[in-house]
């Protein structure tokens, strides 16, 4: 048996689910048995056989402990696929543990109406979970990198303006620099024509010898290029003959 995480009592039904739902959903996903200990909430699993994938056995405290801070189970399963990752942060880092303060950051990071929270969401592709003191994102690496900055500059104090502006000035770079790497791999890509595509390739091989020509060229007016160029090797030398 394996311990997996920890979570919140109020957390409980919500991995079990209606009717054990969820768990069988996370078990099957997984290919483990779940123990829930509900008293304690301590979660361990019992994987049925030693050729789990090790990724999912990697991530799988990363999914409960996700639905136990606020995340929805189907949207926490995808930190099962190998290109999703988690980050969590904890908000009494930066206001201190008063209750008060842990309140108004959490209402600043939701927003109006959760307005805050959907427009990160939406501008990098992540998903935020705000429970308690801590806040938690999950999403691929382009997604955390955009919104990890824009939750960390409003735990700064930083005003909702100027983190949503900074949001979308990285979002539009990433952008940029994906067509910039699609425009350069379709022209990697395209077909060849003529001569260069019956002898593959003659371009690039014409290339080189320039390169090498280019290297072995020398300057007229040098002297010193050209007695190098004169100079004869220790096995060579000059020999008269008449005809």
């Amino acid at each position: 048996m394996e311990h997996l995480a920890r979570i919140p009592k109020d957390r409980i039904g919500v991995l079990i689910g209606k009717g054990g739902e969820t768990r069988k959903l996370i078990e099957k996903a997984s290919g483990g048995s779940l123990q829930i200990d509900s008293q304690s909430g301590e979660v361990n699993i019992i994987w049925d056989s030693e050729t789990v994938d090790p990724i999912v056995r990697m991530k799988m405290p990363d999914l409960i402990m996700s639905i136990g801070r606020g995340l929805a189970p189907k949207r926490a399963l995808q930190l099962l696929n190998d290109d999703i990752f988690l980050r969590m942060y904890d908000i009494r880092e930066w206001v201190g543990r008063q209750p008060n303060q842990i309140r108004r950051m959490r209402s600043r990071l939701i927003g109006t109406n959760g307005r805050i929270r959907s427009l990160i969401e939406e501008l990098s592709g992540c998903e935020i979970s705000i429970y308690g003191s801590t806040v938690l994102i999950i999403g691929d690496d382009e997604s955390l990198l955009i919104a990890g900055p824009a939750i960390e500059g409003i735990l700064r104090g930083s005003e909702h303006g100027t983190v949503l502006y900074g949001l979308e000035q990285d979002r539009r770079k990433q952008r940029l620099h994906s067509r910039s790497l699609e425009s350069y791999q379709d022209k990697i890509d395209q077909p060849k024509s003529g001569f260069e595509a019956l002898v593959p390739g003659l371009a690039s091989a014409r290339r080189k010898a320039a390169r090498k020509f280019k290297n072995t060229q020398i300057n007229i007016e040098d002297k010193t290029e050209i007695e190098e160029m004169l100079e004869l090797a220790e096995d060579e030398k000059i020999v008269y003959e008449e005809e």
